[in-house]
């Protein structure tokens, strides 16, 4: 049997967004005649992503608590139960198989009316530290894939599988000709490049950096490819220039990722994952505006392994030319740096997750 009805559920950033239509892909690659539905917030980049990628996607009226007393927190209890029934009404129409959550608020209703209706339930868990949906969510689904070990300190163990994070099929085998990358940018292939990732919704104290040192990086010799994130493109665009490629989002990443020589990122569960894949020397910046600090988790992870340098954005006045400078300096640390986190690479990642739900297909229909 191949055609099996499969929603996911998840968004809010690029972090759950890409996981999910990852997975997804890989099900239609086994499944062709698969129907495959997304549910998301209403609003979010999810109901623009989702479609560009060539599925059908649902919104809940949905979103997170606010940390300080606003109107919309007023609201979030009207929200919940709105998106409960919204899900119900959801899950009872489509009558799916499987039902996988990947994170963010639009997938707590989903897999908590589907787990409630007896249908197998699969939690994808990109972080060091789990986010508070998979948490609530974790007693009532059969399997949680997880990218981190030590995560049964949030999860009961019995449901824990290690798959790592998927990441976009064109990063599984980056092409090791760079000669159409740089002519993708305009850019001189005698050049060291920077590659600057705010991840998908982009970083207003990276965006600050980035302008601030763009003398010092010309002092340096350094072309840069920027992504400055859509909503702060209009302020930086003017930037663009002969060595330096201002971007608000760059759907062809694995471009910048082959020509980079050292790249500046937050440390988002996905980008981490596929700046393993990547394997070039990188600089994280997590940001420090996330819940329990997870960017600061998944980036000690790495520095631990000695596979990337992380700077604390309350200290990059201060230390940034001399962290920056001495990896720039160095040629055997940025050699080092690449290839351990190459070492961390989970190439099988996604094949991984749906051989889980593969699995659950097949006891289902035992």
């Amino acid at each position: 049997m191949d055609s099996y009805r499969i929603i996911l559920s998840g968004g809010g950033t690029g972090g759950h967004i890409y996981p999910a239509i990852a997975i997804a892909n890989e099900c239609k690659r086994r499944f062709p005649e698969a129907e495959i539905l997304f549910v998301g917030a209403k609003d979010r980049m999810e109901m623009e992503k989702v479609p560009q990628a060539g599925y059908e996607i649902k919104g809940l009226w949905i979103s997170g608590l606010q940390r300080k007393l606003t109107i919309r927190n007023l609201l979030f209890p009207l929200k919940v139960i709105s998106s409960l029934f919204r899900a119900r009404n959801i899950v009872k129409s489509f009558q799916p198989d499987v039902v996988i959550g990947t994170g963010g608020f639009a997938s707590g209703p989903v897999l908590r009316v589907a787990s409630g209706m007896g249908i197998p339930c699969v939690l994808q868990e990109q972080n060091s530290y789990a986010g508070i949906t998979n948490k609530l969510l974790a007693g009532k689904v059969d399997r949680i894939c997880v990218a981190y070990s030590g995560m049964e300190k949030f999860f009961p163990k019995e449901k824990i599988v290690f798959t790592g994070n998927p990441v976009r099929s064109s990063l599984v085998n980056l092409p090791e000709a760079a000669s159409g990358s740089y002519g993708f940018f305009d850019l001189n292939p005698e050049k060291k490049t920077l590659f600057v990732l705010g991840g998908s919704l982009g970083s207003r104290r990276i965006n600050q950096l980035i302008e601030s040192q763009l003398p010092y990086f010309e002092e340096l010799g350094l072309q840069l490819v920027w992504q400055c994130g859509a909503m702060y493109y209009e302020q930086y665009k003017h930037l663009t220039s002969d060595t330096v490629k201002v971007y608000g989002y760059l759907n062809e990443m694995e471009h910048g990722y082959r020509i980079s020589d050292i790249i500046i990122s937050r440390s988002g569960a996905g980008s981490v994952s596929e700046l393993c894949m990547v394997g070039k020397p990188v600089l994280f910046i997590p940001s420090p505006n996330v819940a329990e600090d997870h960017q600061t988790k998944n980036a000690m992870a790495l520095v631990e392994e000695k596979a990337a340098v992380m700077l604390a954005e309350k200290d990059l006045d201060a230390e940034f030319k001399t962290v920056f400078g001495q990896l720039m300096d160095s040629g055997p640390s940025r050699e080092e740096l690449s290839r351990n986190i190459k070492k961390l690479a989970r190439p099988r990642a996604t094949e991984d997750i749906v051989d889980e739900i593969v699995e659950l297909l097949n006891k289902r229909n035992e």
